[in-house]
């Protein structure tokens, strides 16, 4: 039985292009000489490279968006520059993750040999090994991996999904489960809704059923960025978050709390952003769960969009 609302499918669709069109004017600021003054490094090396994993989605999706154009432009940009590469290893904690996501996400023809160098310098350094990486670090990094088309020898997607503690999930509370490992540990095995996870069907509709308890509550907490991330999860799983009533809770939910500009002011509804908060700090507070809520809606439904187009001329505009 459908639960949709009729108002649904347009609220979902105004939410995916505010969010889009938020992303594109915005996504500037991070290779700009303010951001390199304003941002700390690590942070913003983080943001960039999720930007092209959004710009990656965006692509498939719906590649005559305006908007995309901007992010594209920016993500070429920034995989051309010798001083981006260097920064990926600024922080030792996170550089191998960093490198592999650079060279797995790189536009097209858009940074010459460096990734092929990266991916070099991974494998002689052991990171496309198991090794003691805890179970869901080997599916991180085998994702990343494939999607770089390099060799590695990390176990099959079934073995890594059962080491993974979804499987084990629907005896825990929900207060005791990582909803956002657990998101991820789905959208890694289907691309992102790309391609079906590697499930038998029993354990995909236990899978599915673990992932709606955790969105409704995310609904309780008003957790706006776990929630959209675990409504992209139900979708790979093959359930439409538009039906299931977990899922229509979850997308109300985002749609009441997006701002005019079409921001996510903030992860949840307990730090809601207020009014006399900085640029800055809007930016930093905003960035993460609005893009998780683009490349969400994106692929959920496909890249609709029924809002003005972005132009280059309101981008440079509007644009922080």
């Amino acid at each position: 039985m459908s639960t949709r609302s009729a108002g649904l499918d347009e609220a979902v669709t105004s939410l995916s292009a505010g969010a889009r069109r938020w992303m594109g004017l915005h996504a500037a600021y991070l290779d700009s000489p303010a951001a390199h003054a304003e941002l700390p490094v690590t942070p913003r090396v983080k943001a960039l490279l999720q930007l092209a994993m959004l710009r990656r989605y965006w692509e498939k999706c719906a590649p005559a968006d305006p908007a995309l154009a901007e992010v594209t432009r920016v993500v070429e940009r920034v995989w051309q520059r010798t001083d981006f590469r260097r920064l990926l290893t600024l922080d030792e904690r996170y550089a191998r993750q960093f490198e592999l996501m650079y060279a797995a996400l790189a536009p097209a023809g858009s940074a010459g040999d460096a990734p092929r160098a990266v991916l070099a310098r991974l494998a002689a350094g052991s990171y496309l090994t198991p090794g003691r990486k805890p179970p869901f670090l080997h599916l991180e990094a085998r994702f990343y991996a494939d999607l770089a088309g390099v060799q590695h020898s990390f176990a099959p997607y079934g073995e890594l999904y059962e080491e993974s503690p979804l499987p084990r999930a629907a005896t825990l509370p929900v207060a005791d489960l990582d909803g956002c490992q657990i998101a991820h540990t789905v959208l890694y095995l289907s691309d992102f809704g790309l391609r079906r996870p590697r499930l038998p069907e029993q354990e995909r509709r236990r899978a599915l059923r673990v992932v709606e308890r955790l969105t409704d509550h995310c609904v309780v907490l008003g957790d706006w960025d776990v929630a959209a991330k675990l409504l992209l999860a139900q979708h790979c799983l093959g359930a439409d978050p538009l039906r299931t009533p977990s899922g229509a809770a979850a997308l109300r939910m985002l749609a009441a709390a997006r701002a005019p500009d079409g921001a996510l002011p903030g992860r949840s509804a307990a730090e809601r952003l207020p009014a006399d908060v900085t640029p800055v700090q809007y930016f930093r507070k905003s960035y993460k769960v609005t893009l998780v809520v683009a490349l969400m809606t994106l692929i959920v439904t496909g890249g609709r969009s029924n809002e003005p187009a972005l132009t280059a001329a309101t981008a440079h505009r509007e644009a922080l």
